[in-house]
């Protein structure tokens, strides 16, 4: 009878394998689904690209292709500068600035570096300050502020115009070419011109008289005159000192006497030299007084 008896079938297990549950899991990963999404695509877009542009010759056409279409958007017209405009110097100067910036016009604004430009301009002797913009209608504009020349700085290499914080602005062949000019000397006189423009402007009652200021030692200065005649100053107090002689000569007319220099160097003693022939005359003045 048991036999005969009809087997039941067994059930299938419903679960899934390992392998295909952990793939189900993997398959809901965010960063799974991205690579896969995203990933797989961009690897294969890369693979193909490198391997098209492996090529040398089809690097070069793009390459072509690139520089082409650069060039004509360089090159429209709107793009385009055709002068250059300086304003604030006069003709020599703006001479000098096209020649230091020389431009082959008409060029594209892109090939122009205004940095570099406004640089150079700025580096040029008598230039203060200078600013470089591309204006409506393609005109490089350079504006300059230049440098206001106070003095003429004599020297071993010549005459050299310089500014207020002495600065060198041009040169100079002639001295009475800017006779509206102070003149001065001396090593070290170039960083100190302030200094001598005071003493300059305190000089003025001396009028033509004066002929320059002259640094000495690098530490103080003298006051050059007509007849050879000096004013020598102390290193601190230099206006006061010039001013009290000019009061002396003021009241006893010192400077129109036969001295070759007044000394201010010791202000409680300052003291006067007479010339060889004053001091002379004033020996043999003196020994006959004596008989």
């Amino acid at each position: 009878m048991r036999s005969l008896r009809r087997q039941r079938p067994t059930a299938c297990d419903p679960a899934p394998s390992r392998w295909a549950w952990r793939m189900q899991r993997l398959m809901l990963t965010p960063t799974f689904l991205f690579m896969l999404r995203a990933g797989v695509p961009m690897m294969l877009t890369f693979t193909a690209a490198g391997w098209y542009l492996s090529d040398e010759g089809r690097r070069q056409a793009i390459h072509e292709t690139v520089a082409e279409a650069r060039a004509s958007f360089e090159t429209r017209p709107e793009f385009m500068v055709q002068l250059m405009a300086i304003d604030g110097v006069d003709t020599a100067l703006a001479d000098d600035i096209r020649e230091v910036v020389p431009l082959d016009f008409p060029i594209s604004s892109f090939d122009l570096d205004l940095q570099d430009i406004r640089r150079t301009v700025a580096a040029l002797d008598p230039v203060h300050s200078a600013s470089v913009r591309i204006r409506p209608g393609g005109v490089l504009q350079v504006d300059v502020t230049p440098r206001t020349p106070i003095a003429i700085w004599r020297s071993k290499d010549g005459l050299s115009l310089v500014d207020i914080t002495g600065t060198h602005v041009g040169t100079l062949n002639k001295r009475m070419e800017r006779p509206d000019l102070m003149l001065i000397a001396g090593e070290g006189a170039q960083p100190h011109v302030k200094e001598a423009l005071d003493l300059y402007r305190a000089a003025a009652p001396l009028g033509g008289r004066l002929r320059g200021v002259v640094r000495m030692g690098e530490r103080r200065w003298d006051i050059v005159l007509d007849r050879n005649q000096r004013i020598l100053l102390p290193e601190i107090g230099a206006v006061e000192a010039l001013e009290r002689v000019i009061a002396l000569d003021g009241a006893q007319d010192i400077l129109a006497r036969d001295v070759v220099r007044v000394d201010m160097r010791l202000g409680a003693r300052p003291t006067v030299q007479m010339s060889e022939q004053a001091t002379a005359l004033w020996w043999e003045i003196k020994q006959i007084s004596g008989q």
